[in-house]
């Protein structure tokens, strides 16, 4: 991906994209083009992100819209609303020795980890329900206008690009567990597509243009659903009709923070991921970066820093544990309460300050409308939904979705979710849309470009190339591309200090997220970037 793809700048006539694939963001464009608000757009981005990033995104999972209207839009004139409709939970079990569930082991560069799949991992899906929910009440151009980009690639096909094929060798086994997935996915019985491999979905492009005109119903109520039931009751789901036709889109009102007079809306309880971004800029609030520039020894100590206290306060809270969203939003309150973040406050002021698969979507219209969308399928359950040509998510085999362990969620909830689309206002005007992939790195990924966009005032392009720092579980990872003097610096001081260990990373990767952003300043210039560790694209229309 070249830097003039991933990054644009200018004047938006129409709008501006960013996202992870260039498909995703014609799509968008397109609708954008044709009079779609930025909502619009959004839902065309999410169809079609479903059809290229198969392993990113499908119709079998969920995700989440932080959208804010312009001030003369119809239904949220100048608010922000957050739709949740990531999966559930199934309302009931089965024995353990009944169940589909299989665990398999996804090889990435420089670590292993283990995801289970298997009909038995399927969650409730959420992303058609939010799909024409979002529409009906955001929606301007009609649900068949919008879906006809996403049907079109599905019918005509898609050539892998290498970030594809790169995520297909990560999780081959789960894309080769049965014949209806190797059949679409696969070149022979043992080998996926690889870059290059044309990649078409024509039982899929007949699903949606059934779906576009006969609407959610089709999913969740018709002979797809009945079949879905009838696989999970034959071959080891949980699923069952009162899980598909009782599910509904929650909408929230976002969790707000005021940091450096930019106000920052982001994704509340429930899901913890937004949370936590906001405790970490609470922590800093009374600090500054300013007198440290980027990469110094000062800004990575105490980015650092306060990774790991947000890490211990998740624990300490119990958001880390939190098995029902009364308990999710119990936690956070304890978080946000005086007390508790005036004593890390105060550990932070004392420290000294020297010596999966997810995918998101950020757009803008010229009307002022902004549009935040994270989406995510896990990595696949393996299991394709016969008719349709939909991968079905596998968030039941996700251990950091699972905090309380496998197979001892509540029924009927909510899962939570580390996925935070974000929006930020600065007190000039400026804007930023961003959000990000990466399981647990998310909130980290998503805090740094914040803090590039305010405390270093770089433009979207600057702030999400810049290297990223993760710290979890004793482990500062650091991301190639720091001044080498001043990581060394850093690390010697860390070891010093005994604070973690460290792992140098050689260069760009996606481990680190990928913050898809836009950022607009308050003369109305446009920065766009998607995220080169994921293969994103920018483009300001």
């Amino acid at each position: 991906m070249s830097a003039k793809e991933s990054t644009h700048s200018g004047i938006a006539k129409f709008g501006a994209v960013a996202c992870g694939h260039p498909d995703t963001a014609a799509a968008a464009e397109e609708i954008l083009r044709d009079g779609g608000t930025a909502f619009d757009a959004a839902l065309a981005a999410l169809c079609a992100s479903s059809v290229v990033e198969p392993v990113l995104s499908s119709f079998g999972g969920g995700g989440f819209l932080l959208a804010k209207g312009a001030d003369n839009h119809q239904t949220l004139p100048g608010r922000s609303r957050l739709y949740d409709f990531f999966v559930d939970t199934p309302r009931h079990r089965r024995p353990l020795d009944q169940i589909d569930f299989t665990p398999i082991t996804a090889r990435f560069k420089t670590t292993e980890q283990e995801f289970h799949i298997g009909l038995g991992a399927m969650a409730t899906p959420g992303q058609i329900r939010g799909l024409f929910t979002i529409h009906r009440e955001l929606g301007s151009l009609p649900i068949t206008r919008i879906m006809e980009p996403a049907i079109r690639l599905a019918r005509e096909g898609t050539r892998l690009r290498q970030t594809e094929a790169y995520l297909f060798e990560i999780i081959q086994p789960i894309f080769l567990a049965r014949a209806e997935s190797q059949a679409i996915f696969a070149k022979r019985p043992d080998c996926l597509l690889q870059e290059g491999n044309l990649l078409q979905q024509p039982e899929l492009a007949g699903f949606l243009d059934a779906l576009s005109h006969e609407g959610e119903r089709l999913f969740y109520e018709g002979e797809i659903a009945s079949q879905l039931i009838r696989d999970c009751r034959d071959q080891g789901g949980l699923l069952t009709l009162s899980d598909l036709s009782g599910y509904q889109v929650k909408i929230r009102k976002p969790f707000s923070l005021t940091y450096r007079n930019w106000q920052i809306d982001t994704n509340p309880p429930p899901s913890a991921g937004g949370i936590l971004i906001a405790f970490a800029l609470a922590l800093l609030q009374e600090e500054s970066f300013a007198p440290s520039g980027f990469g110094t020894v000062s800004h990575l100590e105490k980015l650092s820093r306060i990774m790991a206290l947000t890490n211990k306060a998740r624990v300490e809270s119990a958001l880390h544990e939190a098995a029902s969203e009364q308990e999710e939003k119990d936690a956070a309150q304890k978080l946000f309460s005086p007390p508790f973040l005036e004593r890390y406050r105060r550990e932070v002021a004392e420290h000294p300050h020297n010596p999966r698969g997810t995918t998101h979507i950020s757009v803008l219209d010229s009307k002022g409308n902004l549009a935040s969308l994270t989406l995510s399928n896990g990595e696949g359950c393996g299991y394709i939904l016969p008719g349709s040509g939909i991968m079905m998510n596998n968030m039941l085999g996700e251990e950091d979705l699972n905090p309380a362990g496998f197979h001892n969620w509540p029924t009927g909830s909510r899962i939570s979710s580390m996925m935070a689309p974000s929006l930020a206002r600065g007190h000039q005007g400026q804007l930023a849309v961003l959000g990000s992939g990466g399981s647990n790195r998310i909130r980290t990924a998503i805090l740094q470009v914040l803090i590039n966009l305010i405390e270093y005032d770089m433009d979207a392009a600057a702030a999400v190339t810049a290297p990223r720092l993760h710290v979890e579980r004793g482990l500062a990872s650091i991301e190639g591309g720091f001044d080498a003097d001043e990581c060394k610096q850093f690390i010697a001081t860390l070891l010093e200090n005994k604070a973690c260990s460290h792992r140098l990373w050689p260069g760009r990767d996606l481990f680190f997220g990928g913050v898809h952003t836009l950022s607009r300043t308050g003369s109305g210039q446009v920065s766009a970037a998607g995220d080169p560790r994921r293969g994103g694209i920018a483009k300001v229309i």
